[in-house]
């Protein structure tokens, strides 16, 4: 795949309601609404489907921030209908969704791949065709168990976890400019130190 692409829409994934607002299955929610504080203005109504949507500038380009309302299992349909209005192709977004397979703290930058079993990606490929998108994977940790996962993503992780993803949050905000510009490679040397 090229890496020689502009982001022009930054989707955050998670779940509506301040049931689970907290919850780590968010962790791309929280990314998405400091971006939206460090770069963007405030939420505006969408021009359709269930989603928010903001404008920001990121290194002199301009990028729209999508945060779909509808629940994570789901959501790929909201975001393939605000790409179709757009006529955005699958390359020009980047995804910002809670990573169990790294530690608090950690964060991650793929470009394409698979889903790993995160319903909230499988969703978005069953709806764009593919998995060829950027995607900054943020760590929660894993509770240990296969059978433990779905209660413990929608579950509020502790203090010093909830500050650790929060730190890696920063880091991965600090590198908006190098990928909202193509440079992913840049930005990967960063996120992923030897």
């Amino acid at each position: 795949m090229s890496t020689a692409r502009h982001i022009a829409l930054i989707v955050a994934l998670g779940n509506p309601g301040d049931k689970y607002q907290a919850t780590r299955h968010n962790a791309g929610a929280w990314l998405l609404e400091a971006i939206r504080h460090s770069y963007g203005s405030a939420w505006a109504p969408a021009v359709a489907g269930k989603v928010q949507v903001a404008s920001a500038v990121i290194n002199d380009q301009s990028v729209k921030l999508l945060l779909p309302r509808v629940y994570m299992n789901v959501n790929g349909a909201e975001i393939a209908k605000y790409m179709r209005y757009f006529k955005l192709d699958a390359s020009q977004i980047l995804v910002l969704h809670d990573e169990l397979d790294f530690p608090p703290g950690v964060v991650r930058l793929k470009d394409g791949g698979g889903c790993a079993g995160h319903n909230g990606l499988k969703s978005i490929k069953a709806h764009l065709g593919t998995t060829d998108f950027l995607r900054l994977r943020i760590g929660i940790g894993h509770p240990g168990h296969p059978d433990m996962v779905s209660d413990y993503v929608l579950a509020k992780p502790s203090v010093a976890d909830h500050n650790q993803i929060l730190d890696a949050c920063h880091t991965a905000e600090k590198q908006l400019p190098a990928i909202v510009s193509g440079q992913i490679q840049a930005a990967m040397r960063v996120l992923h130190p030897q």
